[in-house]
């Protein structure tokens, strides 16, 4: 727009100028002043065929975004509660947005396109994110994918080329010597002039010599090659990590037709507590040893969403204690938001702690406040143990160790959300309104190191949790102290 500007304004100028030099005392030269002005008649108009286009495509991106806010705002949670429809919002408020505020929409499907999928160049995105934060495992996947959209021909701003440039360098990363040279070799095919593709053939191919030199001789070098786009993962911090995301996908429940048999429904009534003689909870054992059981119907729809609406301005993003340091801070392997309410916040948060002091046959005296958490796309707490195994935490001088741990689940969750319990091979899944209860320590006092546990990774949907953590000081006669585990 500025371009158009300044070119009219700049013909108009020329043509006053030339008015200001009394072109009008010769009408041999007025003629020239007919044309120039046709001109800026012809320049105006192709100005404002521009503009509309400029206008049209604003006007097209207005309704676009008119109708999808409409929809996504009639139902916040269950429009984000889809993961790629989550992950569209902040690429369009930190992409799109910006792009249309410089009337340079370069890709027009970007601005038309929010069905749950991702298009090649959001794959390259994801892929590229991956790259830098130097996880080559999951680059190559995302790459991989991006190069059977490409070939399906979808249309994209992506190029083989950038898609080949990232590849080669992260199996190369993962050890795929042959991979690499051969996947550089398409690059330096595709675009010639690529300097650092260049360099990296020379490289690649030094490294290959080199190692055809080492090669024993009843080695092939098929032999030496890895199988293409099968890699290991590399080795982290999580050693059960193989075994974590398996319950998370439904799979490796260690749940035998024998140990089946000892799981029971029944209904509860707290140790014959009065609250719960008339109105006694449905429970069911989810696991035998340790005891974990589930209750149902533990809070109404209307509470959970009254305790939602006084969690919401309180979220804040989870934190974990340093294990070296002991000091509270934000965590990768802990992506949710949470708050912490009191009981005079609302009387359903009184009515809420009471009731599960009345189904565990506990106090909440020494408790601590109820906790609500929030995972939304991708949101996860890896495998940990909620007691503690710092014997000098200050935090456990005057209440002790977390005895107890009370988890209420305030939705249902589409995919993902299983909390799993690794060394057990156990999974439970959100059901909303229920809640599940274990003991984080034995009756001796030692933590029970069976319960380490992790929400998995949210997939589809939105997980809304509230918990309580019992804690060990006023239990002494509410759960007596032995030598052995009887739980």
């Amino acid at each position: 727009m500025k371009l158009w500007v300044s070119t009219l304004l700049m013909a108009w100028s020329g043509v006053l100028s030339c008015v200001q030099a009394e072109f009008f005392t010769s009408i041999g030269h007025m003629t020239d002043l007919i044309y120039a002005e046709k001109e800026l008649v012809q320049s105006l108009k192709e100005y404002i065929l521009v503009e509309e286009a400029k206008l049209s495509k604003i006007k097209s991106w207005a309704n676009k975004m008119e109708a999808l806010t409409s929809k996504s705002a009639a139902d916040a949670e269950g429009y984000l509660a889809h993961p790629v429809n989550a992950y569209k919002l902040v690429k369009r408020l930190n992409t799109d947005w910006p792009a249309l505020e410089d009337l340079v929409l370069q890709d027009s499907a970007a601005g038309t396109k929010y069905q749950a999928m991702l298009s090649v160049d959001d794959c390259f995105g994801m892929g590229r994110s991956a790259y830098n934060e130097g996880d080559y495992y999951h680059t190559v996947m995302w790459m991989e994918q991006v190069l059977k959209q490409l070939d399906a021909g979808e249309e994209a701003t992506t190029t083989k080329s950038q898609v080949l440039d990232y590849l080669s360098y992260a199996v190369f990363q993962l050890g795929d010597l042959h991979r690499a040279l051969e996947l550089t070799r398409r690059l330096v095919s595709l675009d010639p002039s690529h300097e650092r593709a260049g360099g990296n053939l020379r490289y690649f191919e030094q490294l290959l010599e080199e190692e055809r030199e080492k090669m024993v001789s009843n080695q092939t070098e098929a032999e030496l090659a890895t199988p293409e786009g099968i890699y290991e993962r590399p080795v982290d911090y999580l050693p059960e990590r193989d075994v974590y995301e398996s319950l998370c996908r439904g799979e490796g429940v260690k749940l035998t037709p024998r140990r089946q048999k000892r799981l029971f429904c029944r209904y509860h009534h707290g140790n014959r507590a009065p609250q719960l003689l008339i109105a006694p909870f449905k429970e069911e054992d989810e696991w035998d040893s340790p005891h974990i059981v589930r209750y149902y119907d533990v809070m109404s729809d209307e509470e959970i969403e009254r305790i939602k609406e006084i969690a919401k301005p309180k979220l804040a993003r989870a934190t974990v204690r340093d294990p070296k340091t002991g000091v509270l801070t934000v965590a990768s392997y802990r992506v949710s938001k949470s708050s912490w309410l009191e009981e005079d916040d609302d009387p359903v948060v009184a009515r809420v702690n009471r009731r599960m002091q009345h189904i565990t046959g506990l106090t909440v005296k020494t408790a601590e406040l109820l906790q609500v958490a929030n995972y939304g796309v991708g949101g996860q707490y890896e495998p940990h143990f909620d007691f503690s195994r710092r014997p000098f935490d200050s935090g456990l001088k005057t209440e002790g160790n977390r005895l107890a741990t009370f988890l209420n689940y305030m939705s249902d969750v589409e995919a993902g959300g299983a909390t799993v319990f690794p060394d057990l091979g156990a999974a439970i899944w959100p059901k909303k309104g229920t809640a599940v209860f274990w003991y984080n320590l034995l009756r001796s006092g030692e933590g029970d190191y069976r319960t380490r546990h992790a929400a998995c990774p949210v997939l589809v949907g939105c997980k809304w949790v509230s918990n309580k953590w019992f804690h060990e000081r006023g239990q002494e006669f509410l759960r007596p102290c032995g030598s052995t585990e009887v739980d």
